[in-house]
This record gives C-alpha cells, sequence and structure tokens, in this order.
C-alpha cells in the first residue's frame, strides 16, 4: 500500500491535511491531555524535540498516512487521524484518531473519520480497517459502529487502567461494507 501522496480532504466542519512545524504546539497539547492519554492507553513521556523529528518525517512515510484535524470555524488544529500497519494478507490498515479537550463533543471526530474512510475506500485499493477501542468508551464504539464498523473479537486484560484490566474491543471496517451503505 503506497501512501505517498498526502491529500487534504474537506468537510463541512473539519479540515484535514499535513501536519505543519506551526503544529506542534497544538498536537503536544492534545496528546498531554489527561483524557486523551487515558482513552488512548498512553502516557505523556515525550520531549518537544521528539515530536518534533516524529511530526516532522510523517509526510515522508509512504506506508501510513497521518494527518492533523484542523476545526474549520477557528481554523484550529484540535487531533489526529491515522492509517498504519499494511497488511499484505487482507489488504488491510489500523485506524486511530485522537481529538484533544478544543474538538471533543462537536461532531468533529465522526466526520474526520468519515472523510478519511470515504478517502480510502474511493482513492485507494484497500480493502479493509480495523481499529481496537477501550471497553470504557462506548462513545467511540458507537460512533464506529454507525459508521459501519463491526465488532470482530475482544483482547482481555489489554490495559491496567486505575488498578482494574480493561479489554479491547477489536472492530472492522469493508470496503464492501461501506460501499453499500
Amino acid at each position: 500500500m503506497n501512501l505517498t501522496v498526502k491529500p487534504v480532504l474537506r468537510g463541512k466542519a473539519v479540515l484535514l491535511r499535513p501536519f505543519t512545524a506551526n503544529d506542534l504546539p497544538l498536537i503536544e497539547r492534545c496528546l498531554k491531555d489527561p483524557e486523551v492519554l487515558k482513552l488512548t492507553g498512553s502516557e505523556a513521556d515525550f520531549d518537544r524535540e521528539t515530536l518534533k523529528a516524529w511530526y516532522g518525517t510523517r509526510h515522508d512515510q509512504s506506508d501510513r498516512l497521518d494527518l492533523a484535524v484542523i476545526d474549520r470555524v477557528s481554523d484550529t488544529l484540535v487531533g489526529e487521524v491515522v492509517v498504519n500497519d499494511y497488511k499484505l494478507h487482507d489488504h488491510s490498515m489500523n485506524f486511530r484518531i485522537l481529538i484533544g479537550k478544543t474538538g471533543r463533543n462537536r461532531g468533529l471526530g465522526t466526520e474526520a473519520t468519515r472523510i478519511l474512510i470515504d478517502y480510502l475506500f474511493q482513492q485507494t485499493s484497500l480493502a479493509r480497517l480495523t481499529l481496537s477501542v477501550f471497553d470504557f468508551n462506548p462513545r467511540a464504539q458507537h460512533v464506529y459502529e454507525k459508521l459501519g464498523f463491526q465488532v470482530i473479537g475482544v483482547e482481555q486484560d489489554d490495559l491496567k487502567v486505575d488498578g482494574r484490566c480493561v479489554d479491547s474491543i477489536l472492530m472492522a471496517l469493508t470496503r464492501e461494507h461501506y460501499l453499500k451503505k
């Protein structure tokens, strides 16, 4: 799967575009947001130079697509969408999204997800998208189901949060299923 071309994708409320150097402070804020850390199972154990190097090379990666999620009303970065981890055997890639505090609860994540799925299934030959969502995030699971993702399994005890083990719900969406909708 060759994702050398980094598109700019426009929706009503969001714009998806390649990262720029000016995005660094805003994506850093998103990545350190306690809610983002919880929902992604991540830790904020990075420094600005590491982030700068990482986001500075996203446009050079032909095996993945990393795009900034821009709120069109404020023209502000509010998160990111990513497809990576190509699997040749089923022509699939993994999808993930994060939306920081200033972008939540306004449908921006749902629209960003839909726009990216439209692009991938209409402009590339990708056959399948996969993702995982922690079981304590039913809101995200509902959004994914609304867009056509189906539960394909559960990874038990995938993460420990506040002393308890939580499961990851594994979901997939095929080109065929999505384009039938």
